[in-house]
């Protein structure tokens, strides 16, 4: 029979010290648990962000980069911003031609033609009815963060929203080379096309911050305020096949212009060269017959101008050189100026 006392067995017994070890082991991860729980809050905050702190859901202090002390959820819940000089950026995707438009054009032809819901997707219609594609990017800085934090997730579904109104704004009163290089050869005689070219992403950017403030001056702000809008232009795929199809047919008429020009210059100079010479031989003659009219008649000239001073010269003449034609001459007939009746020609009768 043992002589152990009945309390000293029950406390020894395996079953009971497991169940104490169990209980210790639960008590130490409660403990770790609520130190767990108690600095969950307690975080070092990064250069490049700040924290709002929510005391029971309410607005209560923002920390900046540094170690944050807070209390534990549901007390305090810390949200993470960006830091009041952190810039961020948000691509308009409102602005962009939707993928079913995009796989419409894919297989869009003349017996089934894109729908209008889709035809218009992702364009803007500029002033002079012009149509236009914007690839819109916002850069932007968080201003107020209580604000921020109150609008959430739909701070960035509204910024799309007001980047889109406010680029059909500015596309509705601007032309199409205002707002892209459309057609080059104007660009010489506009010369201020390229400055209000330039000037649309700040008037973007002034008419999307006009808009924030209006938000803000009802008691919706969102919180940020745009620093910088990145533009990217350009036309739809068809009219660029047709700018380049009008800008080869006009290049191509300029070539044949520049080509006539040329040949016409080459005829003239030419024309000019044949007349010339024309002249030129015109002259050469005209100076060579009036040299050999000159040697023919200078005889009769001397003897026109000898006449004047001597009187009887051409009777003189007549005597000395009758003589020696008359030899030449088979027979002579005479007859008297002054009496004609008894002229007879031989031959009359016949």
């Amino acid at each position: 029979m043992s002589l152990v006392p009945r309390g000293t067995n029950e406390l020894s017994s395996p079953w009971i010290q497991a169940g104490r070890l169990a209980y210790l082991a639960l008590y130490a991860v409660t403990v770790l648990a609520a130190l767990a729980w108690i600095f969950s809050n307690v975080r070092q905050i990064d250069p490049q962000d700040r924290a709002v702190i929510l005391h029971f859901g309410a607005l209560d202090r923002i920390q900046n980069a540094g170690l944050l002390l807070a209390w534990p959820r549901p007390v305090e819940q810390v949200i993470l911003l960006p830091a009041a000089d952190r810039v961020l950026e948000r691509r308009v995707e409102n602005l962009l031609r939707s993928d079913a438009a995009l796989q419409a054009d894919r297989v869009a032809s003349f017996a089934s033609p894109v729908s209008d819901a889709l035809a218009g997707s992702g364009y803007l219609l500029t002033g002079d009815s012009g149509v236009v594609q914007l690839d819109v990017r916002v850069f932007y800085k968080v201003t107020d963060p209580y604000a921020f934090v109150l609008q959430g997730e739909h701070v960035l579904p509204a910024l799309d929203r007001l980047a889109t109104r406010s680029a059909v704004a500015l596309a509705a009163a601007r032309d199409l080379d205002t707002i892209l290089v459309a057609r080059p050869e104007l660009m010489g005689s506009d010369s201020q096309a390229a400055e209000r070219r330039e000037r649309l992403r700040g008037d973007l950017v002034q008419g999307i911050n006009r808009r924030l403030a209006e938000l803000a001056a009802t008691g919706q702000g969102l919180g940020i305020e745009v620093v910088r809008v990145d533009v990217q232009s350009s036309l739809p795929g068809p009219a660029v096949n047709a700018f380049n199809a009008v800008l080869t047919a006009s290049q191509q008429a300029d070539k044949a212009v520049a080509n006539a020009r040329t040949e016409a210059e080459k005829q003239s100079q030419a024309a000019r060269q044949d007349a010339d010479r024309a002249v030129q031989v015109a002259h050469a003659q005209a100076s060579e017959r009036l040299a050999k009219a000159s040697a023919d008649t200078a005889s009769v000239s001397g003897l026109a101008k000898a006449q004047g001073s001597d009187p009887q010269m051409l009777l003189r003449l007549y005597r000395e050189r009758m003589p020696g034609i008359l030899r030449q001459a088979g027979s002579v007939t005479t007859v008297d100026p002054k009496d004609d009746s008894r002229l007879i020609i031989q031959g009359a009768g016949q």
